[in-house]
């Protein structure tokens, strides 16, 4: 029987499987027993209600999408009173991704959902923020330290800082966020991307531009975990186009300990147990006793020697 269990931090989770934050909705109860998932990790929430951006919000790409939702939300007190009581019913750890524009309003969200309840907190730091001039925090190793520190201060719960893949050099942001204080990494958001429609020559995103995901960043966010983990000692959780198990395998194999399932969910709403189970056979037919073996199987190859003529 192959252990399926991973470790972030002081957090222990029975599979490294769980949606990445938006891409859940507590309806997929009806359709499998969620509580097979590691964790749930809700919509990322802030301190006041917000409407988010202008439609069209989504469009179709080759093999992705893009999506500018803008974190519509009803606020902390409605998260509180109404959507947290129906994650806990299912007796998993619940992970809850909160946002702000400011170091104060992270630290203040934090202390707010701070409760005994509540597993972790997802620190989504790579949306913009007022103190950069609409830049994420997490596009550059100082304000990472900032935002993280002032989080740090405010909560003792486990924080797992969500990085952006839209920056220059991101090892040095992990090791910012690693600094500050953050107890795992989440590798990574969305890539910023725009498409054209051909037909009306307008944006197919009302806010222009959005968010890429899908199997088409695959390969670029297996290179940021892969930098990430040769540059940090905290856990790293995967999350860019994971579509099935062998997804899941190459995440861990590059230094990820577990892994965010996100546009998949929209193709097929039972698609995570189906990765768990074949993750599970993957390790048995391979005679793996436990799926933390196959974590960091890829750092210790280095870059082949030029072949000499």
């Amino acid at each position: 029987m192959v252990n399926m269990a991973v470790k972030i931090g002081t957090l222990t989770l029975k599979n490294p499987i769980m949606p990445g934050s938006g891409c859940f909705s507590e309806e997929l109860h009806r359709i499998y027993d969620v509580a097979q998932l590691g964790a749930f990790i809700p919509k990322s929430i802030e301190i006041a209600p917000r409407e988010g951006n202008p439609v069209p919000r989504v469009a179709e790409t080759p093999q992705g999408m893009l999506n500018s939702i803008g974190l519509p939300t009803f606020g902390i007190a409605h998260f509180l009173e109404h959507q947290l009581p129906v994650y806990l019913r299912f007796g998993i750890p619940v992970v809850v991704s909160v946002s702000g524009s400011t170091a104060e309003e992270f630290a203040s969200i934090c202390r707010q959902v701070s409760l005994p309840e509540v597993a972790g907190i997802e620190v989504n730091i790579s949306c913009p923020n007022k103190e950069e001039d609409g830049r994420a925090f997490a596009m550059g190793p100082d304000s990472t330290l900032r935002v993280v520190k002032a989080i740090r201060q405010a909560t003792r719960k486990p924080v797992w800082a969500k990085l952006t893949p839209n920056t220059g050099d991101i090892a040095e942001v992990a090791v910012a966020a690693e600094e500050g204080g953050a107890d795992a990494l989440v590798v990574a958001n969305t890539i910023l991307g725009m498409a054209v429609d051909t037909e009306t020559f307008r944006p197919k995103i009302g806010n222009i531009t959005g968010g890429l995901s899908g199997p088409a960043v695959k390969p670029i966010v297996v290179r940021l975990v892969y930098q990430c983990a040769k540059a940090v000692r905290i856990p790293i959780i995967a999350s860019g186009g994971i579509m099935n198990a062998a997804d899941v395998v190459e995440y861990l194999a590059v230094g990820a300990t577990a892994a965010q399932v996100g546009t998949a969910n929209f193709l097929d709403p039972a698609v995570m147990p189906i990765i768990i189970a074949d993750l599970r056979k993957y390790c048995e037919d391979r005679s793996f006793a436990s799926v933390t073996d196959l974590i960091g199987r890829t750092l210790r190859f280095e870059p082949a020697s030029a072949l000499v003529a």
